[in-house]
């Protein structure tokens, strides 16, 4: 059996970069930590929320990277000297990516209440119409 690639249609011309970002969004893997939500905010932005409770601003880095939001959190353990009877809370780090589209932008990033707002928003194309002369061979 063939895989069926964007290649494979003659009238989509172009669209290999589109298969790559599907490719590669399939394997940042779905792990489930920090949850999130992404809400649309408008028609044209939105906003992707981390539950990060417990990580402070310089435990966190946000990058785009190759058209992709990188979101990482590393928290240090300060239990110097600290005994445990029990210990459900760990300090475990994280990475959670999101692929972008053209014309996505990241803006702010705000922490609020254990939550991390990450602002996108997304410009309008312009509708562009070329006239292609033809030359007499």
């Amino acid at each position: 059996m063939s895989k069926l690639t964007l290649g494979s249609y003659p009238h989509m011309l172009g669209f290999e970069q589109l298969e790559r970002l599907l490719e590669r969004s399939a394997k940042s893997g779905n792990e489930g930590y920090p949850p999130y939500n992404i809400e649309q905010t408008s028609d044209h932005s939105y906003r992707i929320t981390l539950a990060v409770a417990g990580f402070a601003e310089e435990d966190l880095a946000i990058t785009v990277e190759d058209r992709q939001l990188v979101i990482r959190g590393r928290q240090r353990d300060n239990s110097d000297g600290r005994i445990f009877l029990h210990r459900g809370i760990a300090a475990r780090q994280f990475q959670r990516m999101f692929v972008l589209a053209d014309g996505v932008e990241v803006g702010e990033a705000v922490m609020e209440n254990g939550l991390l707002h990450v602002d996108l928003t997304r410009s309008r194309p312009e509708t562009v119409v070329q006239t292609i002369n033809i030359k007499k061979g």
